[in-house]
């Protein structure tokens, strides 16, 4: 049996399916397989996949019919026979020493049980400034503390960067279709399950930007599905037996994360925002009140939370430092939701 499982799912990735292949085959690491699922590619990917089983004695194909990535990714993990399961991608490039860092890192840490890596977007001259802006953050985030304590800002793990004990995942249920993205929804099921996360602080990952990116394409991936995903899981999580949920951000992301909170049954209470011209007027009928009166009103119920959902660059850190500054306490009296 191979140490790792590398999960590869395919489709029409015919001009980047080289690519891919060459970094696996250049791992220092070399007691791994490598399930690749061709989900129904119509392009030439069927044929590379099997130009490459034949001189790759450690890849392993699966052919059926187009489902998409969550069946695809389930199909590919019922066939992984290793205890550790590195995801990749069809479009990406991983670092040669990836396999042996990240393995050797689970290895000595029994306690994780998902290891990332930093990454890189690439080609550079098709990096958009959003995309780098993203991958800066995942970077900046390289241990459990950090990555649970911005969990519901985004997507805190590249997923094509992870490597997880296979064990974990299938105890939490696989990959489910909910209609948000089938990564972010694992890593909120395992957040609230206690996983532990971890993150090496190399680049072990090249992580490929295109116009066809499922981020682009798939309408799962729009920030009003990100938002649908975080409502649900706040809702099973931090939110859980509160009485009162007070929203930092009157604005556009504070009101619409609101709108799916209003509809898990989330106690919403008030909104905070720093705008003179917002501060006294109402948000979905709850007063809108400024931020010196937030302790005021957080003295008014037995178990009340902070939710601080503005979109603006740079205003979370502001707000940490002002919630922080009024004793209260990050991961427990409020989190970051943007």
């Amino acid at each position: 049996m191979p140490s790792i499982s590398v999960l590869m799912p395919c489709y029409n990735a015919s001009g980047t399916l080289d690519e891919a292949m060459q970094s696996l085959a250049r791992q220092t690491f070399t007691d791994f397989e490598i399930v690749a699922v061709d989900d129904g590619s119509t392009d030439g990917t069927s044929q590379l996949l099997e130009a490459w089983a034949a001189r790759e004695i450690r890849l392993r194909l699966l052919t059926r019919p187009h489902e998409g990535i969550v069946g695809a990714l389930n199909a590919g993990l019922k066939a992984c026979r290793a205890p550790f399961v590195a995801r990749m991608d069809s479009d990406d490039r991983s670092h040669p020493e990836r396999l042996a860092l990240q393995l050797a890192y689970l290895q000595a840490n029994p306690q994780v049980g998902v290891v990332s890596c930093r990454v890189k977007g690439f080609p550079s001259d098709q990096v958009r400034q959003g995309f780098q802006a993203y991958i800066e953050w995942l970077n900046s985030l390289l241990n459990d503390e950090d990555i649970r304590g911005e969990m519901f800002v985004e997507s805190p793990l590249a997923h094509p960067s992870v490597v997880f004990r296979k064990d974990v995942v299938l105890a939490a249920g696989g990959y489910q279709e909910r209609g948000w993205p089938e990564d972010y929804d694992l890593w909120l099921r395992l957040y609230l399950e206690g996983i532990c996360f971890a993150k090496l602080p190399e680049t072990l990952l090249e992580w490929r930007e295109h116009p066809e990116r499922l981020t682009r394409t798939d309408s799962r991936y729009s920030l009003e599905n990100f938002l649908r995903a975080k409502a649900n899981y706040l809702g099973r999580g931090p939110l859980a037996g509160r009485d009162a949920v007070i929203v930092w951000g009157a604005g556009m992301m504070g009101r619409r994360l609101s709108k799916h909170l209003a509809r898990q049954g989330a106690p919403l209470a008030a909104f905070v925002d720093i705008d003179p011209k917002k501060i006294g007027r109402t948000r979905r009928g709850l007063p809108i009140i400024s931020a010196q009166d937030l302790l005021a009103w957080w003295r008014r119920y037995d178990n009340p939370v902070v939710l601080a959902a503005v979109g603006a660059r740079g205003a979370r850190q502001l707000i940490r430092q002002q919630l922080v500054g009024y004793g209260l306490r990050e991961g427990q009296d409020w989190w970051s939701a943007a």
